[in-house]
């Protein structure tokens, strides 16, 4: 019988993804607080992180220390995933959305009050899911703009 576990399942205490990943505790928590990830949290607040999650840190991690990236420069390189184009929201949305307006940080990372996003978990929105993975920004925008 093959069982397949999905990668968006949170399985991984944060000591074990820290040692998995070979960074500390603190760095992940860094991580967090910067904006970068989204880690599950148990019902007692303590982190739990999946293999998608795991593969997203990878992904930070070669942006640091291969392509020497800052984290403010993936923060705004995060900031630049057009966002209302993936949710679609609305004119209206777009005047009063603080992630419409910032090129600082991720969208996933603001409140967003009388928008369309305002119930939505940034951790199953597709922008942070899907368009925030290695490589995808790109791909995103080649989709938008019909290349």
């Amino acid at each position: 019988m093959n069982h397949k576990i999905n990668t968006n399942t949170p399985i991984y205490p944060i000591r074990t993804a820290a040692q998995l990943l070979g960074i500390s505790v603190p760095t992940l928590r860094m991580y967090e607080k910067e904006g970068l990830i989204l880690p599950h949290k148990t019902e007692g607040n303590q982190r739990i992180y999946s293999e998608d999650d795991l593969e997203r840190l990878r992904c930070i991690r070669r942006a640091i220390n291969e392509s020497k990236i800052s984290i403010n420069g993936i923060k705004t390189i995060y900031s630049l995933i057009p966002c209302w184009e993936v949710v679609k929201c609305s004119e209206k949305d777009r005047k009063i959305c603080n992630a419409f307006k910032s090129h600082e940080q991720p969208c996933w990372t603001f409140n967003h009050p009388n928008t369309t996003c305002e119930d939505r978990d940034c951790r199953d929105c597709e922008v942070y899911t899907k368009y925030s993975k290695c490589g995808s920004i790109k791909d995103l925008i080649k989709n938008i703009s019909g290349l």
